[in-house]
């Protein structure tokens, strides 16, 4: 089975994460995957993007530390790590979250 590297809680950095929170598509992947708590990847394919660019901004995230993706058989499994990422930067997410509900109104 493949491995898939994830940065360990210790290493995120808000930086990064707050960079990978910048573009509005991996905005909206996130806000999606907290309110489903887990999606494979064929349910974003309606976010209308090639298959090559939902690949990178997944990657982003996951190297952001923002999702954990798990692979199940063929499916690529996403959540969003969002206790950890409250342990580390409390409020955070959350602010961002609901700013970026604010703007799409």
């Amino acid at each position: 089975m493949k491995k898939i590297p994830h940065p360990r809680k210790e290493d995120l950095e808000l930086c990064s994460v707050l960079s990978a929170l910048s573009d509005p598509v991996r905005l909206s992947i996130v806000k999606e995957l907290i309110g489903r708590g887990e999606c494979n990847c064929s349910f974003f394919c309606g976010f209308s993007l090639a298959k090559s660019t939902m690949s990178h901004h997944f990657k982003v995230l996951r190297e952001s530390g923002l999702i954990m993706t798990t692979i199940k058989g063929t499916e690529y499994i996403h959540s969003v790590r969002k206790d950890e990422l409250d342990s580390m930067f409390p409020g955070v997410l959350d602010s961002v979250l609901k700013s970026y509900d604010k703007r799409s109104k």
